[in-house]
């Protein structure tokens, strides 16, 4: 149901090296210009959280989203972190002062 790469599991621990490791939430982000998207922060459990055990990392996602959006994969490569599940999500639109406009 969730898939970390190597690359990103490196990425993460070298972010955390010199900072207090916390659980790692995996969330849809709602906002921006960009449109929705999967996000990462640092948070505490939930009651309604599954937790996954990763590579030394616990990674946490609400289980209603999860069984909405599972698979989920974090990777990551020169772009940055990616975050892919089985959600589609429609791009967003000019609202940040970008020329592009939908459709």
């Amino acid at each position: 149901m969730l898939k970390v790469t190597k690359k990103a599991i490196d990425k993460i621990a070298e972010y955390l090296q010199d900072r207090e490791i916390k659980p790692i939430r995996i969330f849809l982000n709602s906002g921006g210009c960009g449109g929705p998207g999967l996000a990462m922060t640092l948070d505490e459990p939930k009651d309604k959280d599954t937790v996954f055990d990763i590579d030394g990392f616990q990674f946490i996602v609400d289980e209603d989203f999860l069984g909405e959006a599972a698979p989920i994969k974090v990777d990551f490569s020169h772009f940055g972190f990616q975050i892919d599940c089985a959600m589609e999500f429609q791009d967003g639109c000019s609202s940040c002062g970008t020329t592009s406009a939908c459709g």
